[in-house]
């Protein structure tokens, strides 16, 4: 898949701004605060409906103005794709697929695959479960819709069931009968998310080990270990023995919505051992991986967008990083840097078209 062209109206510092990207490395430099980040951020708009750094997108419009719009042209498959995002104050965000809007927003989710890696993913280690749990979530809906829809699905019997909880507590009442009725649909949904999560890290895990390997260019002993308490008893089961818990709580304590990842390095948990360039490494390494698993499941090569990647590494992993690139398994490449030389200089070695666009 290729981005050809991208257009960007009042979207964060840019009143109107169109590119035309070269078909393999894209570079956006100049000095921090200038809106390289945005560009990226405006094409991971494209493939999710959503930034990858703000999720309120009305903080996403330019000061001043009271609409943003982002329009792409793509190549996917033989086929020409326009997509535009826009969005107007006091009105619901719409995204038209080569003119016709969705019913749904995540109907789109998967058409135009991509991942993205910047310094901010240092919070999937150093922050909550919830950080880690939207990365699975992530890397699964870009090729399972019906996991999507069930995730939906799960949180909207969820947050009905901690309502349900919130007025027995205020009204001192108990109703088992309603309770089980919620029980019972997040037990449908929750246990099929779960094994799908489990699948899915069965698979994923020796290709982020792989990778990791490649990147770091030593053995180091990395883990991805997937916490549930599902891998000890039925969701039903937790429910009912939880309930007393989840009435004293006002919410419901235990499902999906509470498992997590841990990250290890050499047996110890990445966040308390790993060194600033380990887990790095780490991170550059389950974004690799990512992007290989969505490959393989999408049967497209998904854009890569590399925001100020070579913060915090030194050379010896950048030219690991560069020799991984430097392969027909990649497409096309979107780079933000503040140094010009250092980019200019890493990108020659890829020996690939290039293209610079200086901000």
């Amino acid at each position: 898949m290729i981005l050809k062209k991208l257009s960007l109206i009042n979207y964060k510092n840019f009143d109107s701004q169109d590119f035309e990207f070269d078909d393999k490395i894209n570079c956006f430099v100049g000095p921090n605060g200038i809106g390289k980040t945005n560009v990226l951020d405006a094409v991971y708009h494209l493939s999710f409906g959503k930034g990858y750094f703000n999720s309120v997108s009305t903080q996403n419009i330019r000061h001043g103005e009271d609409f943003f719009v982002i329009d792409g042209e793509f190549q996917k498959g033989g086929r020409e794709e326009k997509v535009v995002c826009s969005l107007k104050r006091g009105t619901k965000k719409m995204i038209k697929r080569n003119g016709k809007a969705y019913d749904r927003l995540s109907d789109h989710i998967g058409l135009l695959p991509l991942v993205m890696i910047s310094p901010s993913d240092r919070d999937l280690i150093m922050e909550g479960s919830d950080t880690r749990r939207k990365f699975i979530d992530g890397v699964i809906s870009q090729s399972d819709k019906k996991y999507l829809q069930d995730l939906m699905r799960y949180n909207k019997v969820l947050a009905q069931r901690n309502s349900l909880l919130k007025y027995f507590a205020v009204n001192r009442t108990f109703d088992s009968t309603t309770l089980a009725v919620y029980n019972d649909q997040l037990e449908t949904y929750g246990s099929g998310i779960f094994e799908k999560r489990l699948a899915f890290l069965e698979a994923f895990v020796p290709i982020f080990q792989e990778q990791h390997k490649a990147i770091t260019g030593n053995n180091e002993e990395v883990s991805l270990t997937y916490e549930s308490k599902l891998l000890d008893e039925r969701l039903s089961v937790l429910l009912e023995s939880h309930i007393d818990k989840d009435r004293a709580l006002q919410y419901t304590s235990v499902g999906i919505h509470k498992d997590d990842l841990s990250f290890g390095i050499e047996g110890h948990p990445i966040k308390k051992f790993g060194s600033q360039g380990q887990q790095k490494s780490f991170l550059i390494a389950l974004k690799f991986a990512q992007f290989q698993f969505i490959k393989e499941q999408s049967r497209s090569t998904p854009l890569l967008l590399l925001d100020d990647i070579f913060d915090k590494l030194d050379e010896h992993r950048v030219s690991h990083i560069v020799a991984l690139v430097n392969n027909d398994n990649f497409g096309q490449i979107f780079i933000s840097d503040t140094h010009a030389d250092r980019t200019e200089e890493v990108v020659r070695q890829i020996h690939q078209s290039y293209k610079f666009f200086k901000l």
